[in-house]
């Protein structure tokens, strides 16, 4: 299997001291569970099933063939999952446990997956708007589609972004059903 490596970094690959004391204070970053891979241009199969895992989870992009996603046991073994792929594919991938140098690179790298998300609730958000004026089986097949989004969304969201009661509230609403004779703007 892949190696598991445990160390905080620099972008210009310095080691961090691993007590915050030692790095001039200003408090421990939390960890993060990174997946460094590389799979062959041919055929391209593996590499779009990769790429697909990796959108489904919502990992951070680092660069090409670096991802990350806060650690915990879900994610470090979602990753390895992914990394075994890698492996199967004939590829390499290996995970790191690591913590960012500084509470601002964590606080960028949240912000970055929060807004990709906010971007995916709002969508959700437009979609159940559509939906509102449809008939009712027509609405309700819409609210079910809406919901599922709704889950898989959440399921990869570590960073709430406001939008996400927004997209809640908005499938809530595809739910309820309008009342007999209740006029329904189209």
């Amino acid at each position: 299997m892949e190696t598991i490596h445990d160390a905080a970094f620099t972008t210009d690959g310095a080691r961090v001291p691993d007590r915050p004391a030692e790095a001039g204070g200003g408090g421990r970053t939390g960890r993060w569970v990174l997946l460094c891979y590389r799979l062959p241009r041919e055929p391209s199969r593996p590499r779009i099933a990769v790429w697909r895992a990796l959108k489904r989870l919502g990992v951070a992009q680092l660069a090409d063939g670096l991802v990350a996603l806060p650690a915990d046991a879900r994610t470090r073994e979602q990753l390895e999952w992914v990394a075994e792929e890698a492996l199967e594919a004939g590829g390499d991938a290996a995970i790191w446990l690591a913590h960012p140098a500084s509470g601002a690179q964590e606080r960028r790298l949240a912000a970055g997956m929060a807004a990709a998300r906010a971007a995916e609730y709002l969508a959700i958000v437009e979609q159940a708007a559509a939906a509102v004026g449809l008939p009712g089986r027509e609405r309700r097949r819409a609210a079910t589609r809406s919901r599922a989004e709704l889950r898989r969304v959440m399921r990869r969201d570590y960073f709430p972004p406001a939008e996400r009661e927004a997209a809640a509230s908005a499938v809530r609403g595809l739910l309820v059903e309008p009342a007999p004779g209740e006029w329904v703007a189209r």
